[in-house]
C-alpha cells in the first residue's frame, strides 16, 4: 500500500521481458521550477515499452540505468502540485509525453513530475483514458508530417495505415496536400478509407514518398521512386538510402502546445482515439503480453 510520501511505479531492474516488470514504492517528489506533478489517470502501453522491458535498448547502449529503468511514454491525469513559475491550476486535466529512453522513471506510475511545457490540456468531452493513448503516436505523426512537408499533389504511401502512428499520419498528410494511400491488411480497408484516404493491401514501387508506420525499413525505401522521400520511425536504426532517396527519421520530442492542439482535434472527432483494453497498473506485464501478440488496433491502457 502507498502512503502520502510514496507512490507506486512499474519498472525493470534486470530487463528480460514482461516477467521482469516490478512494482515499486518510490518517494514522492515535489515539482521544481517550471514543473508539475500529475496524478496519473492512465498510461498507454506502446511497442517501444516492450523493447525497453526486454532489454533491447540496454543491449545497444542507449539505456544505462544502474538501479531501475522507467517504463511508459505517454499519460493523462490531473495536476496535483506545481513548481515555481507555473500558473497552471491544480486540478487541470492534462496529457503528455515523456521523451527519451535513458531514464529511471516513466508513465507506468501513480504520479509523475514533468516540465509544464511538455503537457497539453485535455478538453472537456475527451475522456482521460482516451487522451492517454494519444500523445506519443499523434506527436510522432505530426512531427513525421513536418519532415514530409507540403505534398502539392504528390503521392504518399503510408505503411501501417491502420496502426497507431499511421492512422494519424494519413489524415494529417492529406491535410498538407499529399495524395495519400494507406497500406494495411484487407480487413482494415473500411477504417483506412474512413480516414479520407485511398487504400491498398499491397503496394508496388514508384511512390513520391513513403511514411513508414509499419517499420518496413529497407523494404519501405524500395517502394519510393528514385529521388523520392522516405520517413521512418526508428531513430536509433535508420535504413540505408538508395537511388537518391532522401531518408529521414522522426525522433519524437515532447511539445505541450502542439499536444493541446492535437487533443482538441481528437475531442472534435478530427482524429480518432482507439482503446484496445484497460488493465490496472499491477498488471503491466499482462498488458505488454497483449501488445506482443500483434495485430492490436488501438492501445492497451494501464490505470493506477
Amino acid at each position: 500500500m502507498t502512503t502520502d510520501t510514496t507512490f507506486r511505479a512499474a519498472v525493470v531492474r534486470t530487463p528480460a521481458g514482461p516477467g521482469s516488470i516490478e512494482l515499486l514504492d518510490l518517494p514522492v517528489r515535489d515539482p521544481g521550477p517550471g514543473q508539475v506533478r500529475v496524478r496519473v489517470a492512465a498510461a498507454s502501453v506502446n511497442p517501444v515499452d516492450l523493447a525497453v522491458a526486454g532489454g533491447f535498448f540496454h543491449g545497444i547502449g542507449l539505456i544505462d540505468q544502474p538501479e531501475r529503468t522507467g517504463l511508459g511514454w505517454d499519460f493523462s491525469g490531473t495536476v496535483e502540485a506545481v513548481g515555481d513559475g507555473v500558473d497552471l491550476p491544480v486540478g487541470t486535466r492534462v496529457a503528455g509525453l515523456v521523451g527519451g529512453l535513458d531514464r529511471d522513471f516513466g508513465t507506468y506510475a501513480e504520479q509523475l513530475v514533468v516540465p509544464v511545457a511538455d503537457v497539453g490540456l485535455v478538453p472537456d468531452g475527451l475522456d482521460l483514458v482516451a487522451a492517454a493513448t494519444f500523445p506519443l503516436n499523434a506527436l510522432t505523426a505530426a512531427q513525421l508530417v513536418d519532415l514530409l512537408g507540403d505534398g502539392a499533389g504528390r503521392t504518399l504511401l503510408v505503411t501501417g495505415a491502420a496502426g497507431a502512428v499511421g492512422g494519424y499520419v494519413a489524415p494529417m498528410a492529406a491535410a498538407r496536400g499529399w495524395r495519400v494511400t494507406g497500406l494495411a491488411r484487407a480487413t482494415d480497408e473500411d477504417f483506412v478509407r474512413g480516414l479520407g484516404v485511398d487504400f491498398t493491401a499491397s503496394a508496388e514501387p514508384g511512390w513520391d514518398a513513403v511514411a513508414d508506420g509499419a517499420v518496413l525499413q529497407e523494404a519501405g525505401v524500395a517502394l519510393v521512386r528514385d529521388g523520392g522521400v522516405f520517413v521512418g520511425v526508428q531513430p536509433s536504426n535508420p535504413p540505408a538510402s538508395e537511388r537518391g532517396v532522401d531518408v529521414k527519421v522522426v525522433g519524437v520530442v515532447p511539445d505541450g502546445r502542439r499536444t493541446t492542439d492535437l487533443l482538441a482535434d481528437a475531442a472534435a472527432g478530427r482524429l480518432v482515439t482507439r482503446i484496445a483494453g484497460e488493465l490496472p497498473l499491477a498488471e503491466a506485464a499482462e498488458a505488454q503480453r497483449q501488445v506482443a501478440k500483434g495485430g492490436v488496433r488501438g492501445r492497451w491502457v494501464l490505470r493506477p
